[in-house]
């Protein structure tokens, strides 16, 4: 599957079951006064939003390059990831802020069995978005999925909570505001790999030492001299990725034959590892 239908097929499935999901737990908390569980619902209707964004970045995505951007706009993948980080951290903060008012004001929640139903079946629908999410966006390598999959695994992390604090009610008082403040924190943890992974990416990442062995294996079957690879930096543009680097050679080689040594390597990177890599060529004695 390409990665702009999964995007497409994954966003518009999360945004049908994160409504439903939103109107019930909305509902339930209203009833039984509970804080988590408003939060939760809330909480809820912004994995619909990042799902928005998710669609919207896809298609950004898919432009063609041009002039402005020769690289393509496969970044926007990215940005898209940032925006639903942003977004989470908003929702954290305000679960977080409402949580500590209600502790501070001695407030409690009525919880029923329709809080009790509607967060199990929370658990069990988000905790399947997120599976399939990630099984999405591992097959494409597509970040925007695999960021709306950790926001609702973090949702029905925050349902699990919720659950938990049902069957404590009767013991502390302070339970509902409490397993907000977790709840918020556990989000404020997701914005945090969310943005690590999409900023890391736009800014620039070495290459980890399983491709460095694949790059210097090529090079070993290509020639026989120790060219000494080094210097790599790896671009990553999301519909392509681009490889810089540097070899040594003897200063003493002609142009000409480091040229056809530098493409036949190049070309080797390109058809095993599906990489554009540009090589500089340093001269030592």
């Amino acid at each position: 599957m390409k990665k702009t239908n999964a995007g497409y097929l994954e966003g518009i499935i999360s945004i049908i079951f994160n409504l439903i999901l939103f109107a019930l737990k909305l509902w339930a908390g209203i009833i039984s006064g509970s804080v988590a569980l408003v939060a939760d619902a809330w909480h809820t209707l912004s994995d619909s939003a990042s799902s928005v964004f998710l669609i919207i970045g896809t298609k950004l995505s898919r432009k063609k390059p041009d002039n402005l951007h020769p690289f393509g706009h496969g970044r926007w993948e990215y940005v898209i990831s940032i925006f639903i980080g942003f977004l989470l951290g908003i929702i954290a903060y305000e679960i977080l802020k409402e949580s500590i008012v209600q502790f501070t004001e001695g407030e409690s929640a009525n919880f029923g069995t329709i809080a009790i139903v509607v967060t199990i079946l929370s658990i069990l629908i988000k905790e399947g978005l997120a599976q399939y999410a990630f099984y999405l966006g591992k097959k494409t390598n597509n970040i925007a999925i695999k960021a709306d999959g950790w926001h609702h695994r973090s949702d029905a992390l925050s349902s699990v909570i919720v659950l938990i604090g049902l069957f404590l009610k009767n013991y502390f008082w302070w339970i509902d505001s409490v397993l907000g403040i977790i709840i918020s924190l556990m989000l404020f943890y997701a914005v945090y790999k969310i943005l690590q992974d999409s900023i890391t990416k736009i800014l620039g990442e070495s290459p980890n030492k399983e491709l460095l062995d694949k790059i210097k294996l090529i090079i070993d079957k290509v020639s026989e001299k120790d060219l000494h690879p080094h210097h790599f930096h790896l671009h990553n543009y999301v519909t392509h990725t681009e490889l810089t680097f540097h070899i040594n050679m003897d200063k003493h080689t002609s142009v000409d034959e480091s040229h056809k040594l530098t493409v036949l390597i190049q070309k080797r990177i390109k058809n095993e590892l599906h990489i554009e890599s540009t090589i500089h060529v340093d001269p030592i004695k």
